[in-house]
């Protein structure tokens, strides 16, 4: 029995001594002083420098590249494709062909069968334009009085009767290198060419 108290009278009092010296019962560390790091810039690289591809001193044989050069247009050169001849007149500054024995008298320039209820009849003088006029008819109604003929092609729509029409083209004159010449195309209504003729006119004469 004493044995028993005694041990627990010992621990009691380890325990007590333990609770003297530690009162709070936390672990305390004791603060270690540090060197505080007084450069202000901090860690720094070297600089780099670009290398450069050339030498700025010397021209670089890239140096017109964004340059434009103004050439002047030289008319009398080709391009390298086509011959130019700089010393003859285009086709429509020549001459109508000479006026023979074949010329004179109405012409006949075919008969067209079509389903198309409206035809587009356009011409052109198709060699010296030379002022040549025209007068359209349809069935002999009259639909252009004074048509002047140019290089380009002009010309009108004409809307059809069932069975058969009749379109004649009177030469009002020879222009001022006659014949009146002429190139006549046709087109149905979805623009097919049907008939495609020319004329050579007196004055006073007809194409039919």
């Amino acid at each position: 029995m004493r044995l028993f108290l005694s041990f627990i009278f010992l621990f009691a009092a380890v325990f007590a001594s333990a609770q003297i010296e530690n009162p709070t019962g936390t672990v305390q560390f004791e603060a270690s002083e540090t060197t505080p790091n007084n450069d202000p810039s901090g860690f720094e690289l070297p600089a780099v420098k670009t290398p450069s591809l050339s030498n700025p001193d010397t021209p670089s044989k890239y140096d017109y590249l964004g340059d434009t050069k103004e050439e002047k247009l030289d008319i009398t050169k080709g391009d390298g494709l086509l011959e130019y001849k700089t010393d003859t007149a285009p086709k429509y500054f020549t001459k109508d062909k000479a006026v023979t024995n074949e010329v004179g008298g109405d012409q006949h320039l075919g008969d067209i069968k079509t389903k198309s209820g409206i035809v587009t009849i356009m011409y052109r003088d198709h060699e010296y334009v030379d002022g040549d006029n025209i007068r359209v008819f349809v069935n002999e109604d009259i639909v252009q009085s004074n048509v002047t003929l140019g290089g380009s092609f002009g010309g009108i729509n004409i809307t059809l009767d069932s069975g058969f029409n009749r379109i004649d083209f009177l030469a009002l004159n020879q222009g001022t290198s006659g014949p009146n010449t002429a190139e006549l195309h046709v087109y149905d209504e979805n623009g097919k060419l049907i008939s495609a003729k020319e004329w050579n006119l007196l004055t006073g004469d007809k194409a039919t």
